[in-house]
């Protein structure tokens, strides 16, 4: 799958939830790799934010974004829209500390991008993996995330408030598809009684009856209702019943359930790539899903690829006859088994390191270790069939080392392991010449990696 920008720039216009300021924002396609950034074009020198869980400083009725001095906060709904899309780049310019908040909920925004389209990019997109089950906990709100290994994105959410009117609720979105039709017009919401504390801790000044659920389940004299009114900059009202007072009734008996399932989306596009997993959430909050943003990263940081995924009971693209029909080496120099996967730029292959290797024999008899240049040479096999596969007679061609720069091996290979090549280019063809960096895996740990430069030359 290729990476997606916006096919065209859409602008947004409306109130902060938390400032109260007319705030505009507009949306612009980006290039490869670029991620979602905001940029604050009301400041000198336009400070660009990346929209990366690192960043998150703040998650008190919101996500807030810092970078120095610079903050964005009520981003999530937006990039909501845009993870729900499928779209990886796209450069938003604010004119304001925070994105408006609209009517509460992201389908404004996903009815710009529909109108204006995707358009799809050179470069593939690099996805998030989950592999085995994660948790995360939050002792203070009781709140709980397993995330578990899924060929697909899903999220389940539950949410339970000491409320007769919001006790508990669920929503299921099964895959991206659902979002845009019945999740993305769910609206955030707030109890009566929690809008005093909010305004006196300088939040929802621009927070309205149009913009948000609001849901009366305690009694309070009128007297104090006119307050809170006054306070917000609302007409009186009289409630006699508990229940939702917003001016527009509940879409859904369980909006609520779907607005922080909407959250979750928002605060996942913080991790900086797509993910394949299952979710189940019970009592999310921007908290949680932060902390789990958050530690994906880390584990992103330490390690940029993620190792190939591998099930040997699927077929291989390539088999070892079809590499023996493209690739001149034989035994004992030929080191792929087969090819997994690949695409424009990249490939994966497979080599099952065994006992019987020749070059045990004596490196080293006491303590087998696979020759780290045997290591660098199964990589470069892989990349020569990488780049034969962009020839339309690739049985008339070999491919030669030029260089080999940066190698690293960082574990032991030893018989028993199975190593995984990931090698991809760094940059196009040219001359003849590619250009390619290669990764080799055991497990989902880096064993070696090496950048190097091959020629293609035709056989005589």
């Amino acid at each position: 799958m290729k990476q997606l920008t916006l096919n065209g720039d859409f602008t947004v216009k409306g109130k902060g939830l938390h400032t109260g300021l007319e705030i505009e924002a507009t949306f612009m396609p980006a290039p490869d790799n670029h991620g979602y950034k905001i940029k604050r074009i009301d400041l000198p020198d336009q400070p660009v934010i990346d929209c990366l869980a690192e960043y998150v400083s703040q998650t008190d009725r919101g996500t807030v974004l810092f970078r120095g001095d610079v903050r964005v906060s009520t981003v999530e709904h937006a990039l909501a829209a845009l993870y729900a899309a499928g779209i990886d780049n796209c450069l938003i310019e604010v004119n304001a500390p925070e994105l408006p908040i609209l009517d509460g909920s992201a389908k404004i925004y996903c009815d710009e991008i529909a109108r204006v389209g995707v358009k799809e990019q050179e470069s593939d997109k690099n996805f998030y993996v989950v592999k085995h089950k994660i948790e995360v906990r939050d002792q203070n709100s009781q709140a709980h995330l397993t995330v578990l290994p899924d060929d697909n994105f899903s999220v389940d959410v539950m949410i339970s408030y000491d409320s007769p009117v919001l006790s508990n609720q669920f929503a299921r979105m099964e895959s991206m598809d659902e979002f845009a039709k019945n999740i993305a017009d769910s609206r955030t919401f707030v109890f009566v009684r929690e809008i005093e504390p909010l305004l006196q801790a300088n939040l929802i000044k621009g927070g309205d009856l149009d913009n948000a659920i609001v849901i009366y389940d305690r009694e309070m004299s009128q007297e104090h209702l006119d307050h809170i009114s006054d306070l917000v900059g609302v007409p009186h009202m009289k409630v006699t019943e508990f229940g939702c007072i917003s001016h527009r009734p509940l879409k859904y008996d369980n909006e609520p359930a779907r607005h922080k399932l909407l959250d979750i989306m928002g605060d996942l596009a913080l991790i900086g790539r797509p993910l394949k997993g299952r979710i189940i959430a019970s009592r999310p909050g921007h908290t949680i899903n932060t902390s789990f943003a958050k530690q994906v990263r880390q584990e992103i940081k330490r390690q940029e690829l993620q190792a190939p995924s591998y099930n040997p009971s699927v077929p291989p693209l390539m088999d070892i006859n079809d590499i023996r029909a493209h690739l001149p080496h034989r035994y004992p120099m030929l080191l792929v088994d087969k090819i997994i996967e690949c695409g424009d730029q990249y490939i994966v292959g497979v080599k099952n390191v065994t006992t019987n290797e020749p070059f045990f024999l004596g490196h080293f008899p006491q303590e087998p270790v696979m020759p780290g240049v045997l290591l660098v040479e199964a990589m470069a096999q892989t990349g020569g069939l990488l780049v034969l596969g962009t020839l339309d007679a690739p049985e008339k061609y070999s491919t030669y080392f030029m260089k080999i720069d940066n190698v690293k091996f960082r574990q032991k290979v030893v018989p028993g392991d199975t190593l995984l090549f990931h090698v991809s280019f760094l940059s196009p063809l040219r001359r003849g010449c590619a250009l390619m960096k290669g990764v080799a895996f055991v497990g989902d740990k880096i064993v070696c990696e090496c950048e190097f430069m091959a020629q293609i030359v035709k056989n005589k």
